[in-house]
């Protein structure tokens, strides 16, 4: 018998992908950004290269400069299509102890509107317009079409999740997906008895006869920035304290003269948020930090 001039080899099983990188990849291939989420259904945080934001923070994050970072750092800012990051050595390493998906709905055109009990559901049905709906472990998520400022507590069980936020993913929903309506602009702008105010860039005039602002130098101001945002990302228990306790100091040192702004703010909410904090709590706190120095 001759034997045969080739052999065909039969290929060994393809390395298996972890779940969540699966479904990040399916997502990513129809442009929604995505990122993992760990225990406790937050980000990642930042790596010893990115901590405090060394790196300038990603480039959608309107910081200067560009991290080149290979890790899921940044929080929502580390969402991407890429396939070939998500499943990089660093990222498949998380997606192995990811417990779930998450996407960044502004950099997917869209905006949720996450309700988190039924009153919020029943007032949701009575005043906007129907739209993709997914349900969540609470309630729902109402899908629109059309990107705006996020926004936590904009009623009793509402919040916003658009720019600069994430949103787990929870499937595709039902129904057929709207614009953006007027009525859920309104509602990041307008100030209900039981919202709180969403952090701004402060305007509070310099102090009479203190002459030129000192903290406007761009080298004082950002080493104080960064001071904060290691702070944060050094705590290692009593995160919620340390989160507060920083705020303050930095309304303290620098909320009276106007040099704060919302880049400022956003830098520390991010490093808050990737310890962990939900932007409910950065927003509180900051809230309870400015009624302290009376701002």
């Amino acid at each position: 018998m001759t034997p045969p001039t080739t052999i065909r080899r039969v290929p060994g099983p393809l390395p298996r992908l972890p779940e969540p990188l699966r479904t990040a990849l399916e997502l990513a291939a129809t442009g929604v950004p995505v990122l993992p989420l760990r225990r406790g259904k937050v980000p990642f945080g930042n790596c010893r290269t990115c901590a405090g934001n060394a790196c300038s923070g990603r480039p959608n994050m309107k910081q200067a400069g560009s991290c080149r970072c290979p890790g899921v750092c940044h929080a929502w800012a580390a969402a991407t299509t890429d396939p070939a990051v998500l499943a990089s050595p660093s990222w498949t390493a998380a997606w192995c102890r990811a417990v779930t998906v998450a996407y960044h709905p502004g950099g997917a055109g869209l905006t949720v509107v996450d309700f988190d009990n039924p009153a919020a559901i029943a007032w949701a049905r009575g005043a906007l317009p129907a739209t993709r709906t997914v349900e969540t472990t609470r309630g729902e998520h109402w899908i629109y079409r059309g990107t705006m400022t996020s926004r936590n507590a904009v009623r009793d069980g509402v919040d916003i999740k658009s720019t600069m936020a994430y949103a787990r993913w929870l499937g595709p929903g039902t129904g057929t997906m709207s614009a953006l309506p007027d009525a859920v602009r309104a509602l990041a702008v307008k100030e209900p008895a039981t919202a709180h105010p969403a952090p701004q860039a402060l305007t509070v005039p310099a102090r009479a006869g203190s002459g030129e602002c000192p903290h406007r130098t761009p080298t004082y101001l950002e080493r104080g920035i960064a001071m904060a945002e290691q702070r944060i990302t050094d705590a290692s228990s009593a995160v919620h304290a340390t989160v507060y306790r920083t705020f303050l100091a930095v309304l303290s040192a620098h909320g009276r003269c106007g040099c704060l702004t919302d880049a400022h703010i956003a830098r520390l909410f991010t490093a808050a948020q990737a310890k962990g904090e939900t932007l409910r709590h950065c927003t509180d706190a900051w809230t309870n930090a400015r009624t302290r120095l009376g701002m």
